[in-house]
């Protein structure tokens, strides 16, 4: 994999937000919340990056900053090698039909005024204002077959589409510029289970076909394995572990690794009932006040007095690494 074309560069990026309270008196300084606190990734050409975690652990703030739609605070963010803070309206704007996503809602993520047709077309008027109604007309449709969608649906609108088939809109909608990249930010959550399985084969078929990468968040680690090459674990805003799916599965290493693959249903009733769930003490701590050192470490059963002193680094080879001072680097 690492011979291939790194797409995206990720180095300590930060996302944080200026919080100014109700309760707090008005000469009170604003609090500062980490939703996104260093993280460093490489994305690889052709590569499914998933990204997991509790709610709360700035996955879809991570998401939002690669692609623009939040400020990032600090860190660099580079498409290709070229760096994309610091660019003017009109190159963001260039740069982001190579970078595409898809949401978490899907219908609130339609224009409900619009046609489906108009809503897949939309895009490109924008970046492709020189081809014809005819010529942009034969692309909306060929899209829609590609995701699943028959033509004649063209004139109807979202709140006429079931939740899968609105997802298939928006999947439409993110492709018709034929992107390299596809962020998914839990595109499955809201879906029945079967929808999802649906939903999460198309993205495989697809990415096949148009040789997309893609970065897939969500909260179900069985989808996550089932598309993903590599993963990345979060918590409150930190990169605690990442690797390929087979040795984070099969070996995970960081404790809050380890209790989220606990709570995975096993199939077989007989293993399901001689697994031992690994429980964390404690509620999540805030993102307003996290704590010092390594950001676990309140929750951590192996924690000992260091952890509270020094953040750990995400450390490790390119197939498994992770941020622990109780752990080597793999």
């Amino acid at each position: 994999m690492n011979e291939k074309k790194v797409l995206l560069e990720i180095e300590d990026l930060k996302v944080h937000f200026s919080i100014k309270e109700q309760k707090d008196w008005f000469w009170q300084p604003a609090k500062t919340l980490k939703a996104v606190d260093g993280v460093t990734i490489r994305l690889y050409e052709g590569e499914t990056l998933g990204v997991v975690g509790e709610s709360g652990c700035g996955k879809s703030t991570f998401a939002r900053a690669i692609i623009g739609l939040v400020k990032v605070t600090s860190g660099r963010v580079a498409w290709l090698g070229q760096e994309l803070q610091g660019l003017t309206d009109k190159e963001w704007r260039d740069k982001r039909s190579d970078i595409q996503m898809i949401f978490q809602d899907p219908l609130a993520s339609l224009n409900p005024r619009m046609t489906i047709g108009e809503i897949i077309a939309e895009p490109l008027k924008a970046y492709h204002p020189e081809l014809s109604s005819r010529e942009r007309k034969e692309k909306v449709e060929n899209i829609m077959m590609k995701v699943g969608l028959l033509p004649n649906l063209i004139n109807r609108y979202p709140h006429e589409f079931s939740g899968g088939q609105c997802q298939r809109i928006g999947i439409a909608r993110a492709l018709i510029l034929e992107p390299k990249l596809l962020i998914c930010d839990e595109p499955v959550s809201a879906l029945d289970v079967s929808i999802q399985a649906q939903v999460v084969n198309l993205l495989q078929k697809i990415q096949r076909e148009m040789g997309l990468s893609m970065i897939f968040i969500a909260h179900d680690l069985a989808v996550v394995k089932h598309i993903s090459d590599r993963v990345l674990v979060m918590y409150l805003g930190h990169a605690v572990e990442l690797g390929s799916y087979d040795e984070l599965y099969q070996n995970p290493q960081h404790p809050y690794t380890k209790a989220l693959m606990s709570a995975v249903p096993v199939p077989d009733p007989d293993k399901e009932k001689q697994k031992e769930i690994q429980l964390l003490e404690g509620e999540l701590p805030s993102p307003i006040n996290p704590p010092s050192g390594c950001v676990f470490s309140t929750r951590c059963p192996v924690a000992g007095p260091g952890c509270s002193v020094t953040r750990p680094l995400l450390e490790g080879s390119f197939k498994h690494a992770v941020s622990c001072l109780k752990i080597d680097p793999l």
